[in-house]
């Protein structure tokens, strides 16, 4: 009777992982492409080992051999088109792309050199692993191509693949060891303990991506008032004082105040800071210093106290639902708008209606 290797349900979860993102907004159009394709060719590596160890089909050794070279590169490329402007994307998809295949076709081409292809798939997971980790340690700021909301849980999703990365790497070379000292039972073992890691790692990207569809996890609250009615939009004040904060971020964050007051940027639920600052004409990294400074919080907290202002304004003087207010506030999920609503405004939006209409009868 056949069996179902663990690599195949592997496969099977990873592909619905993949199908899932898909449909992830992130606010960047390729990088939502460019994990999907990681996902899709971890889906493809994961069933062809099951094919080769489980059923026998060595005739797929080459191909599943090259696979894992494109892993760390198109992660990578997801989360750097996140941090660069769209122009200068093509170049480096074509570099780190380019090299990837170059490195697994050329050890298929010259068989003397097929011995340091397990060389390369090590080298290929250390390096990529390095550099999400040289791009999470520039902050969320480094992020200013991406969703200002999603820019947090796209952070924690950075170092769950580094982290990803470096587990593969040391599987990979454990295999490669036991293969190389014939010790075949020990190599199938890490097989099958490295698709239950890859099998977690798929699980627990189909419950984050099912439960947040589109919407990751957001920011801590912006500074506001908790009074019922305080309405954020039109006077959040500095947190600093004239002694300690640049005259400069002032009027830059005043700038902001007053455009996002004027066009409402904030109800765009795939606003990004680039964009913000290019409405500004300022660099990214000078408005976010601006707002750090005078409001001692990031952006994408700062721009949810303006859509928790609206949102409370529409709560007061309408019947409209809690999820059609959600929508039309900019928030990218209920469960979003319910915590930042709770964080600024001490109440959830239900309880905070209530209160609205009290006070009102």
């Amino acid at each position: 009777m056949l069996t179902l290797p663990l690599p195949i349900l592997t496969f099977v979860l990873a592909a619905v992982a993949c199908a899932l993102l898909w449909r992830l907004e992130i606010g960047n159009t390729l990088a939502r492409r460019l994990f999907t394709a990681a996902f899709a060719v971890i889906a493809a590596g994961t069933l062809l080992t099951g094919l080769r160890f489980g059923y026998g089909l060595q005739q797929l050794v080459a191909l599943q051999r090259m696979i894992p070279l494109c892993v760390g590169p198109l992660i990578y490329l997801g989360f750097a088109a996140l941090s660069r402007p769209a122009e200068a994307m093509p170049p480096l998809v074509k570099g780190h792309l380019g090299v990837a295949a170059l490195a697994a076709l050329v050890p298929q081409l010259l068989p003397v050199l097929r011995p340091g292809l397990d060389l390369l798939i090590a080298a290929s997971y250390l390096i990529y692993a390095s550099l999400l980790l040289v791009l999470w340690r520039r902050g969320s700021e480094a992020l200013t191509h991406a969703a200002l909301q999603a820019v947090p849980g796209l952070r924690h999703w950075m170092l769950g693949a580094c982290t990803l990365l470096l587990a593969m790497l040391v599987f990979d070379i454990g295999i490669a060891i036991s293969f190389a000292l014939q010790h075949a039972g020990q190599a199938l073992a890490l097989i099958s303990y490295g698709s239950v890691l890859l099998m977690a790692f798929a699980v627990l990207a189909i419950v984050v991506l099912a439960r947040r569809r589109a919407a990751p996890v957001a920011a801590g609250p912006a500074q506001a008032s908790t009074r019922p009615g305080a309405d954020t939009r039109q006077s959040p004040e500095p947190a600093g004082t004239a002694c300690d904060v640049d005259p400069d971020s002032l009027e830059l964050e005043k700038a902001a105040r007053l455009l996002l007051n004027k066009t409402r940027l904030y109800l765009d639920k795939g606003l990004t800071l680039d964009r913000l600052a290019k409405r500004l004409h300022v660099p990214a990294r000078s408005l976010s210093r601006a707002i750090n400074q005078t409001q001692a919080q990031n952006v994408s907290r700062y721009v949810n106290g303006f859509r928790a202002s609206h949102a409370a304004s529409l709560l007061a003087t309408s019947d409209l639902s809690v999820t059609a207010i959600t929508d039309q506030s900019g928030f990218l999920s209920r469960s979003n708008f319910y915590r930042e609503f709770e964080r600024i405004y001490g109440c959830s939006p239900k309880a905070y209606r209530a209160q609205m209409q009290q006070q009102g009868g």
